[in-house]
């Protein structure tokens, strides 16, 4: 607890603002984003599409092999898409144009194996023409995915195939109108169909797709779009894909450098405090287990409450919200996500409504000059600001009700044209004589473009943000308190429950590892949940699986692999024909990471 008096060293209440006031803006504190950032930014919310052969192969990665004749949605509809992403508060939709089967949903002029040569319109349909136009109907931006690796292509790792991407590429940055966004998978090199030679094939990814070429191309043609990659340079993938951010979350890197291995999840969750490249994060998700639809997905839709969860630590943790609807098989948005996602968006703006400081009175221990004052905070002007004078690194904010409030929720909003400033803030309520720390259950760091924080609902007349450190003048242009009746704090996602035959099994930290189920039975499932720590170590890339009453002689039940399991490490589900045994092993044949052993969270057998 701190004294009132204690803490008005630090917010200065008394200073006036009057006199010597500084009537310009403040200087921008590099790095800074172009106005295409921050239009991106103030979108927050938006769709990515997965859609298929994948989906018609209950797959997640398809090797490219896939028949085109599986391709024939029997009511594909991209109006039901737009409309229900529309509905559900979303500005915009990005579509899987190229997966990494290298299957392209345009009739593209330089490959067969497209749309045209499908069922699907007898080979008349354009499923990225159908959704740009849809898109426009409803009001919503629309982006593109093109995937770097391909597959299918018998000549990917060729020069010949760098040239045959960058002509896709071509295509759907010229035909399709305005992109808001293009993105580029990290995925790239590895098994594949490759024209029938079935093989694994290894690239430079740094430099094999020529990526500097990719970007003079997407400005000359699409000057608006973001471009999304690893490591930018329009925006950044949030380094995993849960659909969070940190609670400190910068919205730079260093330019033309990502770090390897585990390092590079992390500054890519948190950005870099001194990075010189202005490159926000994106927190990708998909509302089911997959990205692409899976009829047994059908009851793991994630819960509404799960869903606010993730608004409040992406965009309420200065990044945005890309939210997976995986397309089914009929080729529409199946009702349980479109419920789902509608309810969620409903939750959330019930939530944050009632902006309760509209008729509180603010006031701040230093103004810059009229033009920068509190009055800013509250007006629903973008382009307004509250800011100090230069020099005022520290300063804060006290806001009286007119009565004993209650409240949950607090939102606060940077101004980043001038760039991001703030490195650390606190919250209070007064309590009798006392100022009172506001219980949170993350740290006050960074606020960049919003930061919303949850807390339990307190009660109290008086709220003050003080600001203890920034790299400039600090500017702020919204500042919102709300009261959220019943609503969560925190959210704890749980670890699929999966039943298990009865067995033991060797130590994590081989290649493989033998399951005795005490006696022998008939399975025909396996899970396996990698490794939950943060380094996520051990992963299996690809497995095969035995069943057998002999531990020396076993049979193979079952091959494949586990598809980006790297970024997306959930559990993992393998159905084979059922076979009996009393043993069941499973091998790893070639790990995400050469030279690491398997290890596991949870193993289930059914």
């Amino acid at each position: 607890m701190m004294k009132a008096r204690q803490l008005i060293s630090v917010a200065l209440l008394a200073l006036s603002v009057s006199g010597n006031a500084q009537v310009g803006a403040p200087k921008p504190v590099a790095p800074l984003p172009t106005k295409h950032q921050v239009a991106w930014q103030q979108m927050e919310t938006y769709a990515f599409i997965h859609f298929g052969p994948n989906t018609f192969c209950d797959r997640e990665w398809g090797y490219g092999d896939a028949p085109l004749e599986c391709f024939n949605p029997s009511r594909l509809d991209c109006e039901q898409w737009a409309k229900t992403l529309r509905d559900a508060g979303m500005k915009g939709i990005i579509i899987t144009a190229k997966h990494h089967d290298g299957f392209c949903l345009w009739p593209t002029k330089y490959t067969d194996y497209s749309v045209r040569n499908t069922p699907y319109k007898d080979g008349k349909g354009d499923i990225v023409g159908e959704l740009s136009a849809a898109c426009k109907k409803y009001g919503l931006k629309f982006g593109v995915y093109l995937s770097p690796w391909d597959r299918h292509q018998a000549f990917y790792g060729t020069p010949l195939y760098r040239e045959y991407f960058h002509a896709q590429l071509h295509e759907l940055l010229t035909q399709y109108g305005d992109i808001f966004e293009v993105w580029f998978d990290g995925a790239n090199g590895g098994d594949g169909y490759y024209g029938g030679a079935r093989e694994a094939r290894t690239i430079d990814r740094r430099t094999y797709y020529d990526y500097p070429r990719a970007w003079e191309t997407i400005y000359k043609y699409q000057p608006q779009a973001i471009i999304f990659s690893d490591g930018g340079p329009g925006c950044r993938w949030v380094g995993n894909e849960n659909g969070y951010a940190g609670a400190t979350n910068w919205a730079f890197l260093w330019k033309d450098k990502v770090y390897p291995g585990y390092e590079k999840y992390r500054e890519l969750q948190y950005g870099h405090a001194d990075g010189d490249q202005w490159v926000p994060a994106e927190c990708d998700v998909s509302i089911r287990p997959g990205w692409f639809y899976h009829e047994k997905e059908d009851d793991k839709v994630k819960s509404v409450d799960h869903l606010v969860d993730l608004y409040y630590r992406s965009v309420g943790h200065n990044g945005t919200f890309l939210l997976n609807m995986p397309v089914d098989k009929e080729g529409r948005i199946h009702p349980i996500d479109s419920a789902r996602v509608i309810d969620f968006h409903k939750q959330v703006t019930t939530e944050l409504k009632d902006n309760l400081l509209k008729t509180a009175r603010i006031k701040a221990s230093d103004v810059r000059g009229k033009a920068f004052a509190e009055a800013n905070l509250t007006d629903g002007n973008y382009d307004t600001y509250w800011c100090v004078k230069d020099g005022v690194n520290e300063a804060g904010l006290t806001i009286s009700f007119k009565k004993s409030t209650k409240l949950n929720r607090l939102m606060l909003q940077e101004y980043i044209p001038l760039g991001q400033r703030v490195k650390s803030f606190s919250v209070y309520y007064r309590q009798g004589k006392e100022w009172i720390p506001v219980k949170l259950n993350e740290e006050t760091t960074t606020i960049g473009y919003k930061r919303l924080l949850r807390f339990k609902t307190i009660q109290t007349q008086q709220l003050r943000i003080v600001i203890n450190d920034a790299r400039g003048p600090v500017c702020l242009n919204e500042l919102g308190a709300y009261y959220a009746p019943n609503a969560k704090e925190s959210y704890v996602e749980k670890v699929e429950d999966v039943k298990s035959l009865a067995f033991t099994a060797a130590a994590n930290g081989t290649d493989a590892v033998t399951f005795d189920l005490g006696k022998e039975q008939q399975v025909k499932s396996f899970y396996y949940l990698p490794d939950q720590s943060a380094k996520h170590e051990g992963l299996v890339a690809n497995y095969e699986l035995y069943v057998g009453n002999d531990k020396a002689n076993m049979t193979r039940v079952a091959a494949g692999e586990f598809s980006n399991i790297r970024n997306h490490p959930i559990m993992q589900e393998v159905h084979f024909t059922p076979a009996s045994g009393r043993y069941v092993m499973l091998k790893a044949t070639r790990m995400v990471t050469a030279g690491e052993t398997l290890k596991y969270d949870k193993i289930a057998i059914q």
